[in-house]
C-alpha cells in the first residue's frame, strides 16, 4: 500500500514505466545543464571586479572559490557568517526594511521554491530506489509519513503561488514596477505561474475519484479523470525541470544563487 502511494504521489504508475523513464532522463539532463551552467558562471565570477582580476588571477572556478571564501570569512565584517546566513539570506531582513510587500513576495517565492524542490527530490529518490530494488518504499520514512509530506508539499505550493501572484500584481498595478518591466521579466514570472498552476492541476487529477480526494483537489482536477494522471504529471515535471532547474544559470533566476553568495561575501548587515 505504501509503495502504491509513493507511485501514486508522482502520478507515475508501474503501468507507465516509459513515462517514468522519460522523466528520469529529462531530470538528469536538467541537473547536468544546471550544474554545468553554474560552474560556467563561477568561472566568470572568478575574475572578480576589475581590481580582483589583476595579476593574471581569476577566470577559474578555483579562483572564484578562493576569492569567495577569503571575503566571506574576512575579519573586517561586522557580523559573523551564521548571522548573515540566517538574517540576510534565510529571513531577508534587508528587503523587509525597504518594503513589506516586496519582502512577502521574495520570501514566499524563495521558501516555496526551495521546499518544493526538496520535497520533489525526496519523493523522486524514494521512487528511484524502489524501482531499482535497493529497498522497499514501505520502510522509507518519506513514504511512512506520506500524509505529512503531501500536506507540506501543498502548503508550500500555495506559499509559492502567493509570491508569484504578488509579483504579477506589482507588475500590473504599480506604475514604477510596470514601467521597468520587460518582456524577459514577464516571461519568467508567467512561466513560473504556469508551473505552479499545472502542479496543482496534475495533483488534482491524480487524486480525482480516489480516497485521497478533497474539495481542493476536486477543484484543481477541472473534472478530468484520474486516468490522465501520468501525462499530466509528466507535463508538469518536464516544464518544471526545464524552467526551474536547467534554465537557472542562464536567466535572471541565477540571482537565487548569486545574491546569497554576494551577501555572504559582503558580510550582510544593514
Amino acid at each position: 500500500m505504501a509503495e502504491h502511494m509513493a507511485e501514486y504521489y508522482s502520478g507515475l504508475s508501474v503501468d507507465n514505466t516509459l513515462t517514468f523513464q522519460v522523466a528520469l532522463v529529462i531530470g538528469f539532463l536538467a541537473v547536468i545543464a544546471c550544474a554545468a551552467g553554474i560552474l560556467f558562471q563561477m568561472s566568470k565570477w572568478g575574475y572578480g571586479s576589475a581590481g580582483y582580476g589583476k595579476n593574471g588571477q581569476g577566470g577559474s572556478i578555483g579562483a572564484f572559490l578562493k576569492l569567495f571564501l577569503s571575503q566571506t570569512f574576512s575579519k573586517e565584517h561586522e557580523q559573523g557568517v551564521l548571522t548573515t546566513f540566517v538574517m540576510d539570506i534565510l529571513l531577508q531582513r534587508r528587503i523587509l526594511k525597504r518594503s513589506v510587500l516586496r519582502w512577502v513576495m521574495h520570501i514566499t517565492i524563495f521558501w516555496g521554491w526551495i521546499m518544493l524542490f526538496l520535497f520533489s527530490m525526496g519523493i523522486f529518490v524514494v521512487e528511484l530506489l524502489s524501482k531499482a530494488g535497493i529497498y522497499h518504499a514501505e520502510v522509507h520514512p518519506l513514504v511512512e509519513n506520506f500524509p505529512l509530506i503531501v500536506t507540506l508539499n501543498s502548503v508550500f505550493g500555495y506559499v509559492l503561488l502567493v509570491g508569484v501572484l504578488i509579483a504579477i500584481a506589482r507588475r500590473l498595478f504599480i506604475k514604477e514596477v510596470r514601467d521597468g518591466n520587460t518582456f524577459y521579466d514577464t516571461f519568467l514570472i508567467w512561466g513560473l505561474f504556469v508551473i505552479v498552476i499545472t502542479g496543482f492541476i496534475s495533483e488534482g487529477i491524480r487524486y480525482a475519484g480516489t480516497e485521497y480526494a478533497t474539495a481542493l483537489t476536486d477543484f484543481w482536477s477541472l473534472g478530468i479523470s484520474n486516468t490522465a494522471s501520468p501525462p499530466a504529471a509528466l507535463f508538469h515535471v518536464v516544464i518544471s525541470l526545464l524552467f526551474c532547474v536547467a534554465m537557472i544559470p542562464f536567466t535572471k533566476y541565477i540571482h537565487i544563487i548569486a545574491t546569497p553568495l554576494s551577501i555572504l561575501a559582503k558580510g550582510g548587515g544593514e
